[in-house]
């Protein structure tokens, strides 16, 4: 039996993980504009657990990027 939905390619997979990062973004956006004067200890581990959430797609979504043939030079230099 053939499966009807057909496999994603490199690109949708790419647009997938892009729209996940972008969430990951407003998450950390929504946080900062609700976080007090003076974090707390939980305050500044939530924050540390976001950051590293939209760091991980930041990347996942730069591969899914450069498997779908848009690889870019880094920039800035090193």
């Amino acid at each position: 039996m053939t499966d009807m939905i057909p496999p994603a390619d490199d690109r949708e997979t790419a647009r997938q993980i892009a729209a996940a990062h972008t969430a990951a973004s407003r998450d950390v956006e929504a946080f900062l504009r609700q976080v007090p004067e003076l974090p707390s200890p939980e305050d500044v581990a939530e924050y540390a657990a976001l950051l590293a959430r939209e760091e991980a797609l930041r990347t996942e979504r730069t591969d899914a990027a450069e498997a779908a043939g848009l690889g870019v030079p880094t920039i800035g230099g090193a």
